[in-house]
């Protein structure tokens, strides 16, 4: 079958005028397909060039296929209809590896038109490696390896205000590009750099802070029979869902030359992002976290099939609508919108989520995810909230680790997978209370930032859940819940 490049796929091309550090699935299926549309629809005329941020040498690459690749987006809609589109995605121009093309890299720097920086490095990626030098070919971390790159411009054309870049990072931390800008810093410090250069960085290089949203599932399973339909082979073809949101802080440039008000309300330009990575956590992470114990003990295996089921589907909606949202400072209107979007995308048909995937290291996720919000809830209505306080019981249930003649992993830190091994055993054999085990649980200070148990009511409310699901099962204890 014949393989894409740009003889036989003619079409548009654009000026590299953006390097993306990182090839991964998620920024092909979200950046570079955000710059496609806006290449086509508003002459953005941005050509992106792929830096492997790792070194690892690989025999095949984006340049085979000249930089092209399909993007394949499928799912539910605003109108829960199922659609599924594909996109040849020409954006992308070609890909660095630096550790074997250190001077192509650095001649990145030297080009005039270059004005844009993405990066997905993963979490780790944003850090600083002490034995990192400026003479290395590279750095070792991303953050060091666009020192070098800053520095070598700002050298090259002596320091101009108009050669500065616009940096935005993607990388799932709390206010990611005002750390990646310390860590340039700091290692302009660490390689004892000029102040000149310094406040170059400062003055004319903006980094803003983003939230990211999109599920990315990357080469789908059906992809030799998506191939059959496109009539050619895409080893990079990649498969996400249709929603996706990019929150942006940062000053308005980005928005004026990249004309990002054409994928409005999608994209979103914020004078303060933190409200939005609330809503992210709370509603769309918190759903998960709530959903996955109370699911499973229902006898479900995934997401989907938990949406299909009324009683589990209404419990999480319930619960978004009386007990989360209104904890949150956004708009009314627009966190309902948020909330119906996350549950249309647990009932996209296209994507298979496992719950027992999802309850990973649970207990860390109900602190940040759902333990402010039952916190506020109670301040705000003067009691505990019924559907918070049962994903809470739910939650210690699945810490059993069984349920009669069914039994599951768990997978969370060595000192909760030791104390619930001790604590529910002796609940199975009456020598502790379930009011016991919560009273355990809650005290843990050093966990939960406080002694739970302090707070007047809460242990009660979440042994009263508790007792429910082990005397009468998980469903008959969620029909109870009023």
């Amino acid at each position: 079958m014949q393989r894409l490049n740009r003889h036989d796929f003619p079409g548009a091309s654009y000026r590299e005028r953006v390097i993306q550090f990182g090839e991964g699935n998620f920024l092909r299926a979200f950046i570079d397909w955000q710059l496609d549309w806006l290449n086509e629809l508003q002459g953005t005329d941005a050509g992106v060039v792929v830096v492997r941020p790792r070194n690892r040498v690989v025999e095949d690459s984006l340049n085979q296929q000249e930089g092209l690749y399909t993007t394949l987006i499928r799912g539910l809609n605003g109108e829960g209809e199922q659609v599924s589109e594909t996109r040849l995605i020409r954006s992308l121009n070609r890909e660095i590896q630096p550790y074997q093309q250190f001077e192509d890299f650095l001649a990145l720097a030297r080009a005039p038109q270059m004005r844009f920086v993405f990066s997905n490095t993963t979490e780790a990626g944003i850090t600083f490696a002490e034995q990192d030098r400026l003479e290395d070919a590279p750095a070792s971390s991303f953050p060091g390896k666009l020192t070098q790159l800053l520095w070598t411009r700002f050298r090259h054309f002596a320091g101009a205000a108009e050669k500065g870049w616009l940096i935005v990072p993607c990388e799932l931390i709390d206010h990611n590009g005002d750390a990646l800008r310390e860590l340039v810093l700091r290692y302009i410090k660490h390689w004892q750099l000029p102040p000149e250069f310094a406040r170059w960085v400062l003055d004319h290089c903006a980094f803003y802070n983003t939230l990211v949203d999109r599920i990315v599932t990357g080469y789908p399973a059906d992809g030799t029979d998506i191939a059959a339909q496109l009539g050619y082979e895409d080893r990079y073809l990649v498969a996400g869902e249709v929603y996706y949101q990019f929150v942006i802080q940062g000053p308005d440039a980005l928005a004026q030359e990249l004309k990002l008000a054409a994928l409005a309300p999608e994209v979103k330009f914020v004078d303060d992002i933190t409200p939005y990575k609330a809503q992210k956590v709370a509603i769309l992470n918190g759903a998960h976290t709530a959903m996955v114990p109370v699911a499973f003990q229902a006898g479900l295996e995934s997401v989907g099939e938990a949406m299909d089921d009324a009683a589990i589907a209404g419990y999480v909606d319930a619960l978004l609508r009386e007990e989360v949202i209104p904890t949150l400072d956004l708009p009314r209107d627009e966190l309902h919108a948020f909330a119906d979007a996350v549950q249309r995308r647990f009932r996209n048909p296209f994507i298979r989520h496992a719950l027992l995937s999802i309850a990973l290291n649970g207990m860390t996720k109900f602190r940040t995810r759902l333990l402010p919000q039952l916190l506020l809830s109670q301040q705000q209505i003067g009691q505990w909230p019924p559907r918070l306080t049962f994903a809470f019981a739910a939650l210690l249930a699945f810490y059993s680790g069984e349920q009669g003649d069914r039994q599951w992993p768990l997978q969370d830190d060595s000192h909760w997978l030791q104390q619930f091994a001790e604590l529910w055993p002796a609940v199975n054999q009456d020598t502790l209370t379930p009011e016991q085990l919560v009273q355990a649980v809650l005290s843990n200070s050093s966990h939960w930032g406080e002694d739970l148990t302090q707070r007047p009511g809460l242990v009660t409310a979440i042994s009263q859940h508790l007792q429910n699901i082990v005397v009468h099962g998980m469903r008959t204890a969620l029909t109870q819940l009023r």
